[in-house]
């Protein structure tokens, strides 16, 4: 009796830290304006080199997640096969080119593509407090960026 004691102790023991790490994400469903600050400050110090963005996570509800993207130059292209994507520009302004076509894309994911660029689209300029929705499936890339920075609140909607 007691080595089945130990046994299930010993086995208790050793799978907990993996049990941890297989829970469900956490869950934050707010998130004040003090907070949104502080990330803002947070993604600026964290960024490295003359990375395009920054990314913070805002708030999360599986399978949902809200993040802070701070951009303070253009970045790449990107379309999500599966997923539309909602942005509030939280600071700054920029110019935001939706549709065309990506010039030479890859697929760093099996549900992303990323290229350098977009040939043809619609530039949509963009500042404090506007709304975007980018449907699946459309090329969209930061292409111009009012300095300091242009951050914006994304949430991507899977289908």
């Amino acid at each position: 009796m007691r080595t089945q004691f130990l046994s299930f102790a010993a086995i208790v023991v050793l799978t907990a830290p993996v049990a941890a790490q297989t829970s469900a994400p956490m869950m934050k469903t707010f998130t004040s304006s003090a907070e949104v600050q502080q990330l803002i400050a947070k993604a600026k110090a964290d960024r490295k080199g003359n990375a395009p963005i920054t990314v913070e996570p805002i708030l999360s509800l599986a399978p949902y997640r809200a993040n802070l993207e701070y951009r303070p130059i253009p970045g790449a292209a990107a379309v999500h096969d599966t997923e539309d994507e909602v942005m509030y520009v939280i600071e700054g302004a920029g110019t935001i080119t939706l549709g065309g076509q990506m010039v030479n894309p890859t697929r760093p994911n099996p549900t992303n593509q990323s290229a350098d660029s977009i040939s043809g689209g619609a530039d949509q300029k963009v500042s404090k407090g506007d709304f975007l929705i980018v449907p699946h499936g459309t090329p969209h890339q930061v292409t111009a960026v009012e300095a300091p920075a242009l951050v914006l609140m994304t949430l991507h909607m899977p289908q």
